[in-house]
């Protein structure tokens, strides 16, 4: 009997024992903990934008901007002396349709680099007004009456358009290839040999010279005046540089080929940025 009681006090143990361990095993586990050494750091840091690529055929550089970030300039948009920037648009040709220096463009706007602009970016491309105050000159004392001299005849302008004291001449004396058209030429093409003289057509400045302006090949910009502008495309060589002033007929470029079909002059005058007829405004040929 002791013997037998012994035994079953053992079985009872051991079947007790094999239950907490049975029970045990039956709950679940839960994840291992584990310390997230960078938590709170992805939210806050911001994914690094791509460094602006440009365009080596064009100058044109489109520059990522975050989704919700306001570009530059465009509490502007829309107002008059200002320019929201298309696609393919480059500093040049901005410059170029409003009739003004891309390095002027440039200062307006605290552009650090040139060569970036963004798509849909508001551009000052017009001086701000200047207000001047004149004052009123005083009223000279009645004098006798005097006969004033005969006005001596004006010389007969050299141009068909002289404009505050502006005449053109014709930069090439080859013949033309091509005449004005608003929609398929905004200037004229002259033929001739590469290595031929280009010459200023007018007094005025290098506000460009380089290849940036794609269609244009090796281009020479001279700004006349506030009004005026002319081009010289596709050149072999150019013989000036940007700031340089210049005088009408003074060798500025070598004709040729770049970004052509053949050796040509593309030749343009822009009158407030936009392509006017050079025929119009340049003296009949003998």
């Amino acid at each position: 009997m002791k013997l037998i009681g012994v035994r079953h006090v053992l079985t009872v143990v051991c079947f007790s024992a094999l239950a907490t361990l049975v029970g045990c095993s039956s709950k679940p586990r839960g994840p291992i903990p584990v310390e997230d050494r960078v938590a709170g750091q992805s939210s806050s840091r911001t994914a690094k934008a791509p460094a602006p690529q440009a365009n080596p055929s064009t100058g044109a550089v489109s520059t990522p901007i975050s989704m919700g970030a306001s570009l530059p300039g465009s509490e502007n948009a829309g107002k008059p002396g200002y320019y929201s920037v298309r696609p393919g648009d480059t500093l040049t040709k901005i410059a170029l349709d409003h009739g003004q220096a891309w390095r002027d463009i440039a200062k307006w706007n605290g552009l650090d680099n040139p060569n970036v602009i963004e798509v849909d970016q508001v551009l000052r491309v017009a001086p701000l007004p200047v207000e001047t105050k004149v004052a009123a000159a005083p009223k000279p004392a009645a004098a006798p009456p005097q006969q004033s001299p005969q006005p001596a005849p004006q010389a007969p302008s050299t141009s068909n358009n002289a404009e505050d004291g502006l005449t053109f001449a014709w930069p090439h004396s080859g013949q033309i290839l091509a005449g004005f058209d608003e929609a398929k030429n905004k200037g004229l093409d002259f033929a001739g040999k590469a290595g031929d003289p280009v010459l200023a057509a007018a007094d005025g400045k290098v506000v460009y010279a380089g290849s940036g302006l794609r269609g244009y090949g090796n281009l020479v910009i001279l700004k006349h005046n506030n009004t005026y502008l002319t081009a010289y495309a596709h050149n072999q060589s150019l013989l000036v540089k940007e700031d340089q002033a210049v005088v009408k007929g003074q060798r500025i470029a070598e004709m040729g080929s770049s970004d052509a079909d053949r050796v040509k002059l593309h030749f343009e005058i822009r009158k407030q940025g936009k392509p006017v007829d050079p025929s119009k405004f340049l003296p009949s040929r003998p």
